[in-house]
């Protein structure tokens, strides 16, 4: 898996005496909340943004490659999404939940975009589960995610599994039946059934 390169252009020169206080700063960059971690990187700190890298790389490179499984894609989505953390990290709002769940799901949303894209010739039943609205901004992409979760509540805890496997995890229903034990026909059943629920939510 690469390491991102970020252009440094906006990073202010430092004296040495600069340097050495900004680096002592982020030694403990680990302990550092991701809200702090963001405001830094708001600011243009390259270390913030490293730590930030460091800390949530591997999430965002699992769920992109659980989605287009292609290992050169998975890390493209990986670049993309980071820049995309760079330029714009205003776009995460820490009052609607974790960093890390944030950046999964709009890693599996520009993944599926990538899998729908390449219009792959699968049985309909077995492409990934898809956002039950047409998402333009990651805003709504937040709110979305809120009025999902308040359904996952009030599902039976087989049924919640199996969709989170679906729209999190960016499993099929095969991948699902598989992983556990249970027979096909039974998780299309549950999840058919979840994605009504949740499609009520938004109507």
């Amino acid at each position: 898996m690469q390491v991102l390169a970020i252009d440094p252009k906006a990073e202010p020169e430092r004296t040495s005496d600069e340097h050495m206080a900004h680096a002592g700063a982020l030694t403990s960059s680990d302990a550092l909340s991701d809200s702090t971690l963001i405001a830094r990187t708001h600011a243009r700190d390259q270390a913030a943004f490293s730590a930030l890298y460091d800390r949530y790389s591997g999430i965002v490179y699992s769920v992109a490659l659980r989605v287009v499984r292609d290992p050169a894609t998975a890390e493209d989505l990986l670049h993309e999404i980071f820049m995309q953390l760079w330029r714009k990290p205003e776009q995460f709002e820490a009052a609607r939940g974790s960093l890390g769940a944030w950046l999964a799901v709009i890693t599996r949303n520009r993944a599926i975009d990538f899998i729908r894209r390449q219009k792959p010739q699968e049985d309909p039943e077995e492409v990934y589960l898809a956002s039950p609205v047409d998402l333009q901004s990651e805003v709504e992409r937040n709110t979305a995610m809120e009025k999902v979760q308040a359904v996952l509540k009030e599902m039976p805890e087989s049924q919640r599994n199996a969709i989170q496997m679906a729209f999190f995890e960016g499993l099929t229903h095969s991948d699902i039946a598989a992983k556990t034990g249970e027979p096909l026909g039974t998780i299309k059943s549950r999840i058919r059934s979840a994605l009504l629920a949740v499609r009520k939510a938004f109507e």
